[in-house]
């Protein structure tokens, strides 16, 4: 059976949140999409996520949210993370950490998505081996989940790479998240895994990953404390749609997408040439 996955970048503050709102299932119709997963961490003014904004999530139509070094910045989440299936943390903070490692999501098709969750450890605060982790939890998502995604919410572009070739014809798809930027990378490993380094950011695009341009520069140019408000302008969704054969595991094709909230003509940057193309030309 043939699935369609759309995974979408960093979901930043209202702005992100509002674009999913008024785009995201009119896309999910249009391309029959399967499931949706997004990374969640800065849904809430740009750090964290809420019950609430969780919430708003599943009414949106996003069915697998992942998290990562934001997880526990709303402190309220934690009893979500702790009763809900489709919502996970990073697998390799520690054991003893609220809530689980991967997320799991029954489509209407029959099969099931899990996601795993994971963090990297250059550039970024103290976490177990992401490596070592993975090979220890993937065979109880197997036992749980038809096909595979990984987010790699990461730093470096190498550490998000290795893990592509590490988990290449184990799972569907390892994408990364965490920059806010965009590769153009994408492409299917030797042994049928879909990768890209990272999927970009849903919110303003006309920011510094989100947050507005003047505090930022200040703080980068005088190494003094500015508050680094939400940006508003230029609002953009991006991500990934990933089509994945069930029976065999492996993934047959990846685009990266792009809405522009404002566009009357809402369109996708193509993965093959660049060029602007209708999302249906995905069929």
């Amino acid at each position: 059976m043939k699935l369609n996955v759309l995974c979408i970048g960093d979901i930043v503050g209202r702005p992100g949140r509002r674009v999913l709102a008024e785009k995201l299932k009119a896309l999910t119709e249009e391309l029959g999409i399967d499931c949706v997963i997004a990374n969640a961490e800065n849904a809430a003014g740009g750090s964290g996520l809420t019950p609430q904004i969780y919430s708003k999530m599943m009414r949106y139509g996003v069915n697998l949210v992942t998290l990562g070094d934001h997880t526990y910045r709303k402190k309220d989440i934690i009893g979500t993370l702790e009763t809900e299936e489709n919502i996970c943390r990073p697998a390799n903070f520690s054991e003893l950490a609220a809530g689980r490692g991967f997320g799991i999501y029954k489509t209407s098709k029959g099969p099931t998505v899990g996601v795993v969750s994971l963090i990297g450890r250059l550039f970024m605060k103290p976490a177990e081996c992401p490596y070592n982790t993975v090979d220890k939890i993937l065979a109880k998502v197997q036992q749980q989940a038809d096909i595979i995604f990984v987010d790699f919410h990461a730093e470096a572009t190498s550490e998000k790479i290795a893990m592509g070739y590490h988990l290449d014809g184990r799972v569907s798809c390892v994408f990364g998240t965490h920059t806010h930027v965009v590769t153009a990378d994408e492409r299917i490993l030797a042994k049928g895994t879909a990768y890209i380094t990272d999927i970009g950011m849903t919110g303003a695009h006309d920011s510094v990953i989100g947050r507005g341009v003047e505090n930022v520069l200040k703080s980068f140019r005088t190494r003094m404390p500015a508050p680094f408000e939400i940006a508003t302008g230029d609002v953009k969704i991006n991500g990934i749609i990933v089509g994945v054969d069930s029976n065999s595991k492996k993934a047959e094709r990846i685009k990266r997408f792009r809405i522009d909230a404002d566009s009357e003509d809402e369109k996708r940057y193509d993965s093959d040439d660049g060029r602007a193309e209708y999302y249906n030309n995905f069929q």
